[in-house]
């Protein structure tokens, strides 16, 4: 079963959490008059999960979060005839992970030995051991890898035989050390109190700082280093996402049972979470390498056919890279990443011509996508090119920073941009205006629709949640939880009334469907006209940029008008 099989209607995308505090509450929202009909599906960030770090993205196990929802829970908006998007992790696991945790507790001993990319079986024969431990790959086989933080990506962990093991770690990590009071150095060393308790004064601020156990400074003390440093290290615990490895029959088991898991859940569509880091050779690229990336969706997709699961893998690249198309040409769906940065390059130039450009792509290579306005992440920059300028590119981070928005890039370099963080109603300058005119232009883009909460109630750069996030934080500037108040609160306003008179009708009126006929009319730059056609029903929007203004009109198979509206 692929895209064609399955529903082009709506989908709001969430937190478990984000409104009303659980699924429960979003059930609430859900069965809203007005609301109930205006989605056919749910797009549930992974925080549904049993995780711990990055709000849901580093997974300890696919059961269900207790703390948010219930199996009934589920079945309860399943009733509501909705289905579900679920995020699958290939790459990585958590460090809590029970195959990462047998691994710590057991080592040589334990069944998930090879679950995980020893990153010195990995490189052997291919590099130098260092006096780390660790070994230091020939520069020729690691001069295409993108390694997304300073350094190797590896995480030195301790086995039960006090032998440090380095295991391959592309994202998150954290080394936590006990803090140790004048009691436990007393016994770990022989010292007395008075000594003990000196000690464990400095090494606490030393650990509080950042200092591993090998790098405290011990002053008088330090000819109990030996001592001190094995007593901190027998004891340390991680947080962090650890690779997995795809040559593993385990691993292949694991994700036969995390996709059979899903689809149990309600799952229609799973989108697939870091896939272009999962297949490593030495060599060769560590980030969509070929032929290893499509090998790996290949078999993944073997694995999802057998529950009528459709895939979407996830990833961040350049229209001039053309990734999208080949992802569609092997019978995936696609994110459609430039939509929300060209909405705004549009919008502010008065001009929709690269817009036009990218509808006439999507429609004649028969693309296949999920399109969105604001999502968890930020507005997506780097994929714009080869599609805007770098100047076009630049203008529109210009516009959207100073409207709020918070910058991220990749290692701090000059026009590697990724993405912008904000919510899209400010980046729209907050006009109610602008983000219905958004909304109807992407409710006729091909595709299935995605909408993120916040951006329907219209909400706004949250900088206090980013300052109280402190580093890091940039992201939750568009998280903002809502209470069963709030949502009472943006229901009553006239622009999330009017957001979701459009959803209700893109998800019943007949003409829309990835199926269906899509056509862009000739019109000055300034204005935009599409027209779906499917079984005699027509659905046209002419939408005018100068003005900010858009007209929709639909009629069914006899001819007679089915919906009207204009902003």
């Amino acid at each position: 079963m692929g895209a064609s099989s399955m529903g082009a209607g709506p989908m709001l995308n969430v937190y478990p959490d984000s409104v009303g505090g659980d699924v429960p509450g979003l059930l609430a929202l859900l069965n809203e008059p007005g609301v109930s009909d205006a989605f056919s599906s749910i797009y549930m960030l992974p925080s549904i999960f049993n995780t711990d770090l990055d709000r849901g993205f580093s997974v300890i196990d696919y059961d269900l979060n207790d703390l948010y929802t219930t199996d009934a829970d589920l079945q309860a908006v399943a009733d509501a005839g909705l289905d579900f998007k679920f995020d699958f992790i290939l790459n990585h696991a958590s460090v809590l992970s029970p195959q990462f945790q047998d691994l710590l507790a057991r080592g040589e001993a334990s069944d998930y030995k090879d679950f995980f990319i020893d990153w010195n079986a990995f490189w052997a024969g291919h590099g130098t051991m260092t006096e780390g431990g660790y070994v230091q790959p020939d520069a020729d086989l690691i001069k295409d890898m993108f390694f997304r933080k300073p350094g190797l990506p590896i995480l030195m962990v301790r086995f039960p035989d006090g032998s440090e093991r380095p295991y391959w770690n592309t994202f998150y990590q954290e080394v936590r050390y006990p803090r140790p009071d004048a009691q436990d150095l007393m016994a770990a060393t022989g010292l007395q109190y008075a000594s003990a308790d000196a000690l464990a004064s400095s090494i606490n601020t030393q650990l509080d700082a950042g200092r591993a156990a090998s790098d405290l400074d011990l002053g008088r003390f330090d000819a109990h280093r030996d001592a001190v440093v094995e007593y901190l290290d027998s004891r340390r615990t991680y947080l962090g996402q650890m690779d997995l490895n795809i040559k593993s029959q385990q691993v292949w088991d694991f994700y036969a049972d995390t996709l059979a898991k899903l689809a149990g859940y309600g799952a229609r569509i799973v989108r697939l979470d870091a896939f272009a880091y999962a297949p490593k050779e030495p060599g060769e690229k560590n980030f969509l390498n070929d032929p290893g990336t499509w090998d790996t969706l290949d078999r993944v997709k073997s694995l999802a056919d057998r529950h009528g699961v459709v895939l979407l893998p996830e990833i961040h690249s350049t229209y001039a890279d053309k990734i999208h198309e080949v992802i569609s040409a092997k019978g995936f769906m696609t994110y459609d990443f430039f939509l929300p940065g060209l909405l705004i390059h549009a919008f502010e130039t008065q001009d929709a011509s690269k817009l036009k450009g990218w509808i006439g792509d999507l429609v004649t290579k028969k693309i296949r996508t999920v399109n969105m306005l604001g999502c968890h992440d930020g507005i997506p920059l780097l994929d714009l090119k080869g599609l805007l300028t770098d100047g076009e590119i630049d203008s529109v981070i210009a516009t959207v920073k100073g409207r709020g928005g918070y910058v991220k890039d990749l290692h701090g370099e000059k026009k590697m941009y990724y993405q912008v963080n904000a919510t899209y109603f400010s980046a729209l300058g907050a006009s109610e205006q602008a983000l219905l005119l958004a909304r109807a232009i992407q409710l006729f883009m091909p595709g299935k629709p995605q909408v993120w909460y916040l951006d329907l109630f219209a909400g706004e750069n949250n900088l206090a949640a980013v300052e109280k996030a402190g580093s890091g934080g940039h992201k939750e500037i568009n998280r903002t939880n809502l209470t069963a108040s709030d949502i009472a609160d943006g229901l009553a306003k006239p622009v999330v009334q009017r957001q979701l008179e459009l959803l209700r009708f893109r998800n019943s009126c007949p003409a829309f469907g990835f199926d269906a006929s899509c056509v862009v009319a000739e019109t000055p730059a300034s204005e935009l006209s599409v027209t779906w056609t499917n079984h005699g029903h027509v659905a046209q929007l002419d939408a005018d940029l100068a003005s900010g203004t858009f007209v929709i009109k639909a009629t069914d198979a006899d001819g007679a008008v089915t919906f009207e509206a204009r902003s």
